[in-house]
């Protein structure tokens, strides 16, 4: 088992800047990919960005390359995503996803950008 815990939302005005954090504990070991997922009212869950766990291999989606950088801490096993020239349609609960012996997914967070 793996349990994924997410913090660092919160209110912006565009333009802003937030750093979400998602903790990982458990069978650590056995993490292949942490992705960060977003979910906005009435939309689906989308795909924000992707890090290998043992290596620095990184995607992103199109929407948020160049704003959005993923980065992990393995001593701390915690993976972060540096949300940067935040809009307001990035407003949306961030879920945190772990790729393991399994699928393993956090509370989320919520963001909000202001016009």
């Amino acid at each position: 088992q793996v349990q994924l815990v997410e913090s660092g939302g919160g209110l912006v005005q565009a333009g802003g800047s937030l750093r979400l954090s998602c903790a990982a504990a458990g069978r650590t070991f056995s993490i292949y990919a942490v992705r960060w997922y977003r979910q906005a009212p009435g939309k689906e869950r989308e795909f924000v960005a992707r890090i290998i766990w043992s290596g620095s291999s990184t995607s992103y989606a199109d929407s948020v390359k160049g704003r959005f950088t993923i980065s992990r801490d393995n001593a701390k096993n915690t993976v972060y995503l540096q949300m940067n020239s935040l809009k307001p349609e990035d407003t949306a609960t961030y879920y945190c996803n772990a790729v393991a012996m399994g699928d393993y997914w956090g509370q989320g967070t919520q963001v909000t950008v202001s016009s």
